[in-house]
């Protein structure tokens, strides 16, 4: 498809969908970044919509700056998957005993642990750098000092909200009815803690008066607040892989427990919500993406629908006009106080058909309907990322 520009900027904000379809909350929001003068460029992907401060979908590249509110408050959100060596005739008729050992061994929604996880008791789960990583929460913001037994108790959960967990079979191509796993979350409460802590320091920051959002207040390179916020991000990123490490690792072994044969390959991994140093053009820039994935050449990434609708393994194309980037999802269309007004829990039943999940009106904020179609969303970002598989959710648990 490729992109067009947004007029009314001095950078160029390039969008992957109908400038005149975004949500007039969201197209104020890309004008407002597009305005700053750290922005070097911004790319706008299909499943753009409205955020806190920046839009969800909106890839940002800075000249030594980074605006917090470009990641978003759960710092490295994201996505793992690993293909089975299972087809769909090896999955049993009634899925809900599967279902239930899921959500008996990943505590999800406001659940945690009674207990941390300890890595040496989880099979197949990397061993690397565990002590390291949990010695570095004595060197984050004195404000989350109080929080550390919850972070340890939380990781390896789920969490709430379009976080999920899922057995999925593929459809068409040559692998058609292989199974995969999937799954979908970030830092747990400690990442957004770190975060809005982060946001309230840039807001009273001087170089930041005068904003068109008080949302989008930055950090600047060579500061001690932009070192300081950098540390815990890194830190925070590296929780949120951890923490989906440790669920794949024991989503594994459940499948496992219930198909003793089954075999896998190695997993993809990708954050949505994140800041990585990159060069185009010749320009060094810090590259927030929000609600976005990098979409290097070849790199492999997973761009996930609805509930009932199903998910797409990609391999980027390394288009440096969209900063090598390409969407997280579908992308929401409604609110979640809109869908819960709009639709029922018969409705939630009715659009998750064939679908193993909870079908009650705790989640029916989370109905495909509430969500943009991922097949149009697929075909307006064809020059970003070019599909692998396409796969179909059997069992989606949520919290």
């Amino acid at each position: 498809m490729g992109y067009e520009l947004l007029a009314g900027t001095k950078a160029p904000v390039r969008v992957w969908t109908d400038p005149y379809g975004i949500e007039p909350q969201a197209a104020q929001q890309l004008r407002n970044i597009g305005q700053l003068p750290w922005v070097e460029g911004v790319a706008v992907m299909p499943d753009v919509h409205f955020g806190k401060g920046a839009t969800v979908g909106s890839v940002i590249a800075m000249r030594q700056a980074v605006s917090p509110a470009a990641v978003g408050v759960d710092i490295g959100c994201g996505m793992s998957a690993v293909r089975t060596s299972l087809t769909a005739a090896d999955l049993p008729d009634d899925l809900g005993p599967l279902r239930t050992a899921i959500e008996a061994t990943i505590p999800v929604g406001f659940a945690q642990r009674d207990r941390e996880v300890d890595p040496r008791r989880v099979r197949d789960l990397d061993q690397k750098g565990w002590d390291w990583f949990w010695r570095g929460f004595g060197t984050l913001h004195d404000g989350v000092n109080g929080l550390e037994s919850r972070a340890h108790n939380q990781m390896g959960t789920l969490g709430g909200g379009n976080h999920f967990i899922e057995v999925c079979v593929e459809q068409g191509g040559p692998d058609d009815g292989q199974v995969w796993l999937m799954l979908h979350s970030g830092s747990r409460n400690i990442g957004k803690e770190l975060a809005e802590r982060h946001m309230a320091v840039a807001r009273k920051l001087p170089h930041n008066t005068g904003l068109p959002d008080r949302d989008l207040a930055v950090f600047l390179a060579g500061t001690p607040e932009m070192e300081a916020y950098r540390r815990d991000l890194w830190w925070a990123q590296e929780y949120a892989r951890r923490n989906r490490a440790v669920m794949m690792a024991l989503l594994c072994d459940v499948v496992r427990q219930h198909l003793p044969h089954v075999a896998y390959g190695e997993p993809i991994s990708c954050h949505h919500n994140y800041v990585a140093e990159e060069t185009y053009g010749g320009v060094e820039v810090l590259v927030t993406r929000k609600g976005a994935i990098r979409a290097g050449k070849g790199d492999l990434g997973i761009i996930p629908g609805s509930m009932g609708t199903g998910s797409y393994i990609v391999r980027g194309r390394g288009n440096t006009e969209a900063y090598c980037s390409a969407s997280h999802g579908a992308g929401r269309r409604m609110s979640r106080a809109k869908a819960k007004r709009t639709f029922t829990a018969d409705d939630l039943v009715a659009q998750t058909a064939g679908v193993e999940c909870r079908k009650d009106a705790g989640v029916v904020d989370e109905i495909p309907g509430a969500y943009k179609d991922i097949g149009e969303v697929m075909k307006q970002q064809e020059d970003l990322v070019e599909v692998v598989a396409h796969l179909k959710q059997v069992v989606c648990v949520k919290g």
